[in-house]
Formats: structure tokens, C-alpha cells, sequence
């Protein structure tokens, strides 16, 4: 669920004007997993706009600040949320550590990578949340590495079932600056996609895994 619905309308705006976001039920996507989708998402692309990422940046630091208090260090998750991390904790003052997929396999085989003390604070910034399972391998690095993770936050999500369970069973706070349900509606709204699409996006939504077969 966002966090703010009208920030959250904004959010979505700007990902669909710059294709950030793409929508195409007739010739579908096929994500890493090989699943097929009718939406696919990179947050990457907003880091080209300067008003867009500024905006997203300011939703960030405004949830940190009114949901988890008092935080000594930012954790941006590999690759896609690092650049938004660093924006985050240049704008908060703060220190910043950015987490691998899996470690290193040279030097000193690093996963979290930059300066950090067990004990401290930290607020982990994704770009997407899909499953959550990449996103909570992060924080359970931070964990495992001392650190007293308050949360995550996250652009966009897909709300899928299995993140809303995988989260709970990590008891990992979440707050989401945009997520499925919004995008689509704004979408429908303003003619990015027909009123006949939005019955495939919703059983998309509902179960991915067999909405390609």
C-alpha cells in the first residue's frame, strides 16, 4: 500500500511520461524469471530527469523522517536503488553503504560495501519490489552484519502476495512511494491503456505465474 496517494498519483504520472513504466497486454514482457508480464518497470530511467529523481528523493527522505526517526546510515540495495540511495543520504546528512546481491568473488569478497558499525540505524532504499526476496536478502546482510535495520522503503511495487507475505515473515517494515494498483488506475484514467486491458492487468495482478500460459 503507498504511503501517499497523491504524491503516489505524481509518481505514477511521471514513470508512464517517461516510459519508466511500460504497459503492453497484446505482446507481453518476460522478466529474468522467464515469467510473463504485462507491465515492466525501470526506476533507473528516472535518474535522467532532474525534477523526477529530486521529487522521488524528497519522498524518501520525508518517510525516513516521519516513520522511522532518528537513522545513523542509509543502505541502498544493488544496482537499481543505489544511485537514489546516495541522493537520499547526501540530502539527509548521512553516511551511505550500498548491498550486493551476493559478495565479491575477488579482493576482500565485500556484500555490503562502503563504511558501516555494528549497531547502527539504517534505512534500506530499493527501486522495486517485486517478490521482495532480492530486497530482504539486503536486509538480512545489514542483520547479519550487526546493523539495526528500521525498515525499507521502495519507488514502486507490484503488491504481489507473495512480498506482502515475505515481508511480514521477515517483520520488515515497508513504505512504498507507488505501487500497481495506482499506476493502472491512473493509467486507465489517462488513455495510456483501454478499459479492455485493465481486466488482463487485474488478472495479472492476481496471479502472475499463470497469467502467461
Amino acid at each position: 500500500m503507498v504511503y501517499n496517494k497523491e504524491s503516489a498519483l505524481a509518481i505514477s504520472r511521471y514513470l508512464l511520461q517517461i516510459k519508466a513504466v511500460k504497459l503492453n497486454v497484446a505482446e507481453p514482457f518476460t522478466w529474468a524469471s522467464g515469467m510473463k508480464s504485462p507491465i515492466y518497470c525501470d526506476n533507473r530511467k528516472t535518474l535522467s530527469f532532474p525534477k523526477i529523481r529530486t521529487f522521488i528523493r524528497q519522498q524518501f527522505v520525508d518517510i525516513i523522517t516521519e516513520e522511522y526517526g532518528s537513522v545513523d546510515l542509509i543502505a541502498g540495495v544493488a544496482t537499481g536503488a543505489i544511485a537514489h540511495g546516495v541522493l537520499v543520504a547526501e540530502a539527509m546528512g548521512l553516511p551511505f553503504v550500498y548491498v550486493r546481491a551476493s559478495g565479491k568473488k575477488h579482493g576482500l569478497e565485500n556484500k555490503i560495501e562502503g563504511e558501516y558499525k555494528s549497531g547502527q540505524r539504517v534505512v534500506v532504499i530499493e527501486d522495486l519490489i517485486s517478490t521482495g526476496k532480492s530486497s530482504l536478502d539486503a536486509v538480512d546482510a545489514l542483520q547479519a552484519a550487526g546493523c539495526d535495520v528500521k525498515g525499507m522503503t521502495a519507488i514502486f511495487s507490484y503488491n504481489l502476495d507473495v512480498a506482502k507475505e515475505n515481508f511480514k515473515k521477515a517483520k520488515c517494515p515497508l513504505h512504498i512511494l507507488d505501487d500497481y494498483e495506482t499506476l493502472v488506475g491512473f493509467a486507465v484514467e489517462n488513455n495510456y491503456i483501454s478499459d479492455k486491458d485493465l481486466g488482463s492487468l487485474k488478472k495479472w495482478r492476481k496471479d502472475p505465474g499463470k497469467w502467461g500460459e
